[in-house]
């Protein structure tokens, strides 16, 4: 069965392919308006294969130009040609056979994104997860494994350079101006790896020696002109090398690793082997043009392609439903390089904030489904925050249950067992339970079913025994996805807080398995009991967010605000103060905004304040300190019945009420942690940046002033001052003549920076008025808006519908109406990017019962529409359910 039809793919019915891929040769002909694609396949019948069954290959949109059977030019009744596929009826019984296809494709007309397209007079590929087949008719498929030589041929003028995998082997002059590069890839990959880059492009060069001292080129190639601001990504990939190899014994393998940035692409970036393909988001930087956040994902994406080289490529995935395998573990990865790079501390906070923002309503409302699942129509519509995130918090799991030494033995093991393979979730588990001879079997729940734990935790204190008694339930809803609700193994990282701000070393006399600070939990419930403690200690669980669960801890207030002070474990100490904030905001909104004028009470402004003020902290950690939860969050947290216009007036009041009790703090700030003239884009500076842009925010929304804010914008240095002060004047005085004077001056300075322009595009989408609707779509009829650019359609109906609560769940339903238009004129040209913006809908039941009649109409008609793709009538169908 094919995805593509809209048919059912499940796990259960997988089965190796009838035949087995030696070797794969392709030429590619480049010309302008087509491309010509010659491939020869060396295929073998698999063993007990009968011999009447064809050889059935996988096509999308193809024409086929030539089809020759070991040197013999089929005849027309031998095989079957459909643009989705072609079946070849009579092979060889037993023989390996040569099978030679001739495709053509125009790459131009090719909107999708996916296979071979020109953009920007730039060929590029995209075959993540099934594009390969929109080039050659092909066993498109992950467990399809073989080595690749590709030769490319194209106008010298037009594409100087000509990139594939592997290694370069040759290359030369043709008649008529033409020249030709010829690539071979040693090592056995499926047909999703596979990448060609042809263009007129600029690059960097360094070399880099590994630890065998092994010689590697490395290149940034670039669109042209934009070589100077690839000097940080080329930074980050050295910097993930040398992090790969001291941290799991990784070396890279080839002799020269390519990356290519380019304007126009779905992804972030692509892994493809030695030929890594980018956003350019995730390359081009400068303090002027770039903010710190910015920087900050350079250097997360590079090291997550990069790391793929082991945990996607030399060990890559036996199909689509095993995709967490390798997308969740290399999450992994690059978060444990960030935190070694950066603040482990700030970063952990950052992941768990972007887990909860994301994958948290994904687990909980119509498209969730489990870290690996059972069945899909469109597996493009399964990169999300579940795989990814969720993937990597279990495997932080198997860390935390094993420790670093055992997660180490489990891994090196996991590369030696399976270099080379297509692996499955089952053969990576056992890798840790053979290395460590740990049991996994609650672990591996984990991956089976979908939701949210509830950890709930009570303590009781008997002072007079100086006893006290902790206990543990787990528990989880059926939701959507319908899969089973079996307790799974939570690893619960604790501390018993002293007066003195100290972990207690205390034991529990009996209870659950506890090993050091991380409690096991592995049934439905666990009593653990604490004596001879010397006092009332304060319960610090969850340490590090040891575990993707929703907390349910009803703490007194005073032990909160004594463990946000206290707490040695910085997360923990900063999770206190966010749940103390988040429950009041919560309460407030409960009460209609009834006490939105005073939301949070004074003692826990002041806690607070004394986080952001206590020069001991770092910057970056006050800063977080100081970020309430976003309006998204607080939406979620409240579950049902949400007015995001109540939501919205509390959190400002709450923003407001801070600022005024501490103007003295915020001023101080401001001044101590201004940016040098000297810009540097390290951790330490980024943090004292976002704390002094953090204390203006709180002084404006204090003052109600925007003269601070216009002072910065016009005095800034770098792009994160900059836009700082612009987002506080366009989204807190929208309608101030120097807002909109802010507004066309920023245009002015960046209006040929394609990347900058999608912050202005961006920042408009987000303005919190219902009536940025109106914004956003003025902002579509403006002649650097374009459907056909990925990025410009996220920083405008992306942002709009995933970020813009009020004006996107309008009440009167005309922000759902807008984009569902959009969603069917952006279908016709980008089913995938059309798909993921369609998931902002996935939350629709939470609101108020006006706002769901509208959601709940608009997507009925939606769905209605005739010649939706897959992608998009997959999301909808779900959302519905």
């Amino acid at each position: 069965m094919r995805s593509e039809d809209g048919q059912t793919i499940r796990l259960e019915d997988y089965r190796p392919t009838d035949f087995i891929l030696h070797s794969m040769d392709m030429t590619v002909r480049l010309f302008e308006g087509s491309a010509e694609i010659d491939t020869r396949l060396v295929l073998e019948r698999r063993d007990g294969v009968a011999e009447d069954v064809p050889l059935v290959l996988d096509g999308d949109e193809l024409t086929l130009t030539g089809l020759v059977l070991d040197g013999t030019a089929l005849a027309a009744d031998a095989y079957e040609a459909a643009p989705e596929r072609l079946t070849v009826r009579s092979v060889p019984a037993r023989d390996r056979f040569l099978l030679d296809i001739a495709t053509r494709i125009v790459p131009e007309d090719n909107t999708k994104l996916m296979g071979l397209y020109r953009s920007n007079g730039i060929w590029c590929t995209q075959c993540e997860a099934e594009g390969f087949r929109r080039i050659t008719y092909f066993l498109d498929r992950p467990d399809v494994l073989a080595p690749y030589k590709v030769r490319i041929e194209a106008d010298k003028a037009a594409a100087p350079v000509l990139l594939s995998n592997g290694n370069p082997a040759e290359s030369g002059d043709l008649p008529d101006g033409r020249h030709f590069a010829v690539w071979d890839d040693p090592f056995n990959k499926p047909a999703y790896l596979f990448a060609l880059v042809a263009g007129d492009l600029d690059s960097i060069r360094e070399p880099f020696t590994t630890a065998s001292g092994r010689q590697v080129d490395l290149v940034v190639h670039t669109e042209k002109g934009r070589a100077g601001q690839a000097g940080y990504a080329m930074d980050a990939l050295r910097r993930s090398m040398v992090w790969d190899e001291r941290r799991f014994g990784r070396e890279y393998d080839l002799d020269v690793f390519n990356i290519v940035a380019i304007a126009d692409f779905n992804m972030g970036a692509m892994e493809n082997k030695g030929l890594n393909v980018f956003n350019h988001k995730y390359v081009l930087l400068d303090p002027q043009t770039a903010t710190d956040g910015d920087y900050a994902g350079v250097e997360t994406v590079i090291a997550h392609e990069y790391f793929h080289n082991w945990t996607g490529n030399r060990i890559t995935c036996r199909d689509w439903f095993q995709l967490c395998l390798k997308e969740g573990l290399t999450v992994y990865r690059d978060q444990e390089f960030s935190a070694d790079e950066r603040s482990a501390t700030v970063q952990r906070i950052g992941e768990v904030r972007k887990l909860k923002a994301h994958q948290f309503p994904e687990d909980q409302g119509p498209l969730q489904h489990p870290v690996r699942p059972t069945e899909y129509r469109e597996i493009n519509n399964f990169y999300t925050a579940t795989v990814y995130d969720k993937g990597a918090e279990i495997v932080r799991m198997i860390a935390t249950i094993l420790g670093q030494d055992g997660f180490r033995q489990g891994m090196d093991l996991y590369f030696e067992r399976h270099d080379g393979d297509a692996a499955t979730i089952e053969d990576f588990l056992a890798c840790f339970e053979a290395a460590t001879r740990a049991e996994l079997s609650h672990l591996a729940v984990w991956y089976n079913q979908a939701g949210t734990p509830t950890l709930s935790v009570r303590e009781e204190y008997d002072a007079a025994a100086d006893r006290l008694t902790v206990t543990l339930r787990q528990s989880l809803a059926r939701g959507a996805a319908g899969t089973r609700t079996d307790p799974v193994h939570i690893p619960v990282r604790f501390g018993l807080v002293g007066s003195n701000g100290q972990d207690k070393e205390a034991t529990p006399t009996h209870g659950a398995d506890v090993e050091g600070d991380v409690i096991h939990l592995t049934e439905a419930e666990e009593v653990l009991v604490f004596e001879n403690l010397g006092e009332k200690p304060y319960l610090s669980v969850l340490r590090d967010f040891s575990a993707p669960v929703n907390l349910d801890f009803p703490q007194s207030e005073a032990d909160r605000l004594a463990l946000a002070r206290l707490d040695p474990n910085l997360f923990n100490r900063w999770s206190a103060l966010n749940d103390l904030t988040g429950e009041a905001l919560l309460r407030a909104c409960r009460e209609g905004g009834a006490t939105a004028a005073a939301p949070l009470p004074p003692e826990i402004v002041d806690a607070v304040l004394a986080t952001a003020a206590d020069a001991a902290l770092e910057p970056a950690f006050r800063a977080q300190a100081l970020a309430l939860p976003a309006e998204p969050d607080i939406a979620r947290m409240l579950g049902r019945d949400v007015d995001p216009q109540i939501v919205h007036e509390v959190v400002q009041a709450a923003r407001k009420a801070i600022g005024t009790r501490g103007v003295q703090v915020f001023e101080r700030l401001a001044a101590e942690m201004a940016t040098p003239k000297a810009f540097s884009p390290d951790a330490e500076s980024a943090g004292r940046r976002s704390l002094a842009n953090a204390a203006l925010a709180y002084l404006t929304a204090a003052t109600g002033d925007p003269a601070a804010a216009e002072a910065q914008y016009a005095s800034a240095s770098n792009m994160t001052d900059r836009l700082a002060a612009l987002a506080i004047l366009v989204h807190r005085f929208p309608d101030a003549p120097a807002s909109q004077e802010a507004l066309a001056d920023f245009y002015q300075r960046f209006e040929t920076d394609e990347l900058v322009l999608d912050k202005w595009f961006a920042l408009q989408a987000t303005i919190p008025r219902v009536e940025a609707l109106d914004t956003a779509i003025t902002l579509t009829g403006h002649p650097k808006f374009s459907l056909r650019n990925p990025n410009r359609v996220r920083a405008v109906l992306g942002t709009f519908a995933a970020a813009n609560q009020l004006a996107f769940h309008r009440q009167d339903g005309a922000g759902y109406r807008w984009i569902a238009g959009k969603l069917v004129e952006l279908d016709r040209l980008n089913p995938q990017i059309a798909a993921r913006i369609a998931t902002a809908f996935r939350s629709w039941r939470s609101f108020d019962e006006a706002r769901r009649d509208q959601a709940e109409t608009t997507l009925r008609q939606l769905v209605e529409t005739q010649g939706l793709s897959t992608d998009l009538r997959d999301i909808l169908g779900r959302s519905l359910k």
